[in-house]
């Protein structure tokens, strides 16, 4: 968790709208179907809410948890019910708000369970594996989404992701992930002056994901890979998919689309692997248009600073979007010396649980940050091939290709 915490607040929003990348900021609108909204100083919600969602939360560990409180402290939304694999969670954060003991159901289909128990909306924020099931059901079950990244972990995944997105729509339901690079309001008037054409032609974009070490987890029972699910790829789908997500959405809210190729190197550095993550991926992917892109990103234990970035580079200027730290547009016509990117762990959140609420009280059911999120985690998964097999790959032949990343559940809990 990356322990920075708000100070301020713009509630700001970026769209995939139709296919095509549209800049916008999410207004919070008051009326009689709709809600009014401020924060404070400390990123509080003050706010005025004309009834309550009855949430549902999938998945409540750390952060699953935390996005809980987060939720109860808009005052939009009633937490009627948890599921969590492990019982223990479920009924943690289901007495800390109060959610009847019937209605706090653990086990692998506590989903299940949790969706014909009457919720109008869920959270889904457990092992990224599962999310794409979980999504799905939820929708099915007539329920909105708010989805944690990354919404899968492989091609079927991504796919069904999107699938669900259009399903979604069509039944008039929102989906929404929480990706947080996107509401910076400093980054949201970066990107505003890219598409403008204030970097003139695109070049190249060199993008990083630093983590922090993963480790080797520590397995002894069938239970511990949920437990410590990160060093699982078949779970979390790497560090270029897990962490690394972030960065990719970024390039793709700037670009506008996705890769049609990629090729690249990874590295195990560890000595004596038992887990089969990848500490270095280091991937070149280009677009239709010729335009390169370089990711690089690594889990090492190496003091280096933690880091999601991308660095844009055009003819005529340069622009630097971050999640935290410095971002801004240098030089060109839209010249624009940016600002600090603050608290985006926590005030990202904040945002988008807002949007949320704002979109199913307003019937906003274009679901882009869905749509696009399928797309974010087909980038990742194409880098990730290209770099495992160290060989070219285009998009079009991973899609088609549909591997799927098995995870065995001997042992586990139904």
């Amino acid at each position: 968790m990356i322990n920075n915490f708000p100070q301020t607040l713009t509630v700001s929003r970026r769209h995939f709208l139709g296919g095509t990348l549209v800049l916008g900021m999410a207004s919070i609108i008051s009326g009689a179907e709709s809600i009014s909204v401020s924060v404070g100083t400390q990123g509080e919600f003050v706010t005025k809410r004309d009834r309550k969602i009855k949430l549902g939360l999938i998945g409540c560990g750390g952060r699953g948890g935390w996005l809980g409180d987060l939720f109860k402290q808009h005052g939009g939304y009633e937490i009627v019910a948890t599921a969590d694999y492990f019982p223990e969670r479920a009924e943690r954060i289901g007495d800390k708000h109060g959610v009847a003991k019937e209605r706090q159901f653990s086990g692998l289909d506590s989903y299940r369970r949790l969706l014909d128990s009457g919720v109008e909306a869920v959270t889904v924020v457990n092992v990224p594996h599962f999310h794409p099931d979980h999504g799905y059901a939820a929708v099915e079950a007539g329920c909105h989404v708010y989805a944690a990244k990354p919404v899968a972990v492989d091609v079927p995944g991504a796919l069904k992701v999107q699938a669900a997105a259009k399903l979604a729509t069509q039944k008039k339901l929102c989906y929404l992930v929480d990706y947080q690079m996107g509401t910076d309001p400093v980054n949201v008037e970066v990107v505003r002056r890219i598409h403008e054409g204030g970097l003139g032609k695109l070049g190249h974009i060199d993008s990083v994901g630093f983590a922090n070490p993963w480790g080797e987890p520590t397995i002894n029972t069938p239970e511990d890979r949920l437990r410590r699910w990160c060093p699982i790829t078949s779970l979390s789908g790497d560090v270029i998919n897990e962490l690394s997500v972030h960065s990719i959405n970024a390039v793709l809210w700037i670009v506008g689309r996705r890769p049609v190729s990629a090729n690249g190197c990874s590295r195990i550095c560890r000595a004596n692997p038992v887990a089969d993550f990848r500490e270095i991926y280091m991937a070149t992917y280009e677009f239709d248009d010729g335009l390169l892109w370089t990711h690089r990103c690594q889990s090492l234990r190496n003091e280096l600073d933690w880091a999601l970035k991308a660095d844009v580079y055009g003819d005529r200027a340069t622009a630097l979007i971050s999640y935290r730290g410095k971002s801004y547009l240098r030089g060109g016509p839209k010249h624009y010396g940016g600002g600090e990117v603050v608290s985006l762990y926590d005030q990202g959140a904040i945002r988008n649980i807002a949007t949320f609420y704002d979109n199913i009280i307003n019937g906003r059911v274009e679901n882009p940050t869905a749509r696009q999120a399928g797309d974010d985690t087909l980038t990742a998964v194409l880098g990730r091939e290209a770099c495992i097999r160290r060989t070219c790959l285009t998009m079009q032949e991973v899609i088609k290709e549909n591997k799927k990343l098995e995870f065995d559940k001997t042992g586990l809990k139904v």
